[in-house]
């Protein structure tokens, strides 16, 4: 079973980042907050994630899988793969 990492690209102020960051903690879902407005090196790597460079956040990765303000349904599908 190959382990699938979380991370979540969004801004501490962000309303959006933090409903995620709720959710994913209410499920005890272990993930990683990459923080774009205090570190730089977070903001490129999200730029570098989206064809158009775009500071696109909230953003989740799970594995390869991006997620972009994703829907409580869609983000709950793919954080079930984690536990398959």
């Amino acid at each position: 079973m190959k382990l699938l990492k979380v991370r979540l690209y969004g801004a501490e102020n962000c309303h959006k980042t933090q409903y995620y960051q709720s959710l994913l903690e209410e499920r005890m879902i272990s993930f990683e907050f990459l923080d774009v407005v205090k570190n730089e090196d977070n903001t490129v790597e999200l730029r570098d994630l989206y064809l158009n460079g775009r500071l696109n956040f909230p953003t989740i990765l799970i594995g390869e899988k991006k997620l972009r303000n994703p829907k409580d349904e869609e983000l709950w599908q793919w954080l079930d793969k984690l536990k398959s």
